[in-house]
C-alpha cells in the first residue's frame, strides 16, 4: 500500500479532510472522501474522489472553483490553503509565462467570463499554453450555463485527480 494512503487512512476525520483539502478545495468533498476510507490503494481513491465529487450539490462545486486563482493570476477568489495555491502555480507555470500581451488578453477573457457566467474560468492548466487556454476558454463562451457548469465541474474532477496523485506521490 502506498505509506501516503497508509497514513492517511489512520488519521482522525478531521485530520485526514483537512489533509486532502488542498486537492479539491470544497470541504463536503473531502469530508466525502474521507468517509470513505480505508482506501487501498490509487484507483480505488480516485474512482471515490470522482464518486463524490459528482455527487456534491452546484454550492460545493462552486465552493471549489472559489478556491482557484483566475488563470494566470496568483491570488484566489476565496481563503485557500498555501498548498492549493503551490498546486495552482504549478499546474499554471505555462501559462504564467505567457508574454504581457498574453497575459492580458487572458484576463479580458476571464472577466467576459465571469460576467457572462458568474463565477471563474475553471481549466485543467497543467501543461497548457496561455494560447491553448484562451482557445478553450472562447470555446466555452459559447456554451448555455448548465453545460458551462457541468464543463468546469468535470475540469475541476481533472485538477483534484492530478493534485491527488501528486499528494501520493509525496512521501
Amino acid at each position: 500500500m502506498n505509506k501516503t494512503l497508509a497514513r492517511w487512512n489512520l488519521l482522525d476525520a478531521d485530520s485526514a479532510a483537512q489533509e486532502i483539502l488542498p486537492c479539491c478545495g470544497s470541504h463536503a468533498w473531502a469530508a466525502g472522501l474521507t468517509a470513505k476510507r480505508p482506501v487501498q490503494d490509487e484507483t480505488t481513491l480516485l474512482a471515490a474522489s470522482s464518486a463524490v465529487w459528482l455527487a456534491l450539490p452546484e454550492q460545493a462545486w462552486h465552493e471549489a472553483f472559489n478556491s482557484h486563482p483566475r488563470i494566470g493570476e496568483q491570488k484566489p477568489q476565496t481563503h485557500a490553503t498555501a498548498a492549493s495555491l503551490q498546486a495552482s502555480a504549478q499546474e499554471q507555470s505555462t501559462a504564467l509565462s505567457a508574454d504581457e500581451a498574453a497575459k492580458m488578453k487572458l484576463r479580458e477573457s476571464n472577466k467576459r467570463y465571469e460576467e457572462k457566467f458568474g463565477r471563474i474560468f475553471i481549466v485543467c492548466a497543467s501543461g497548457r499554453s496561455a494560447a491553448e487556454i484562451l482557445r478553450i476558454l472562447e470555446e466555452r463562451m459559447t456554451n448555455d450555463t448548465i453545460t458551462e457548469l457541468h464543463e468546469a465541474a468535470e475540469q475541476q474532477r481533472q485538477i483534484t485527480e492530478l493534485r491527488l496523485r501528486r499528494w501520493l506521490e509525496a512521501d
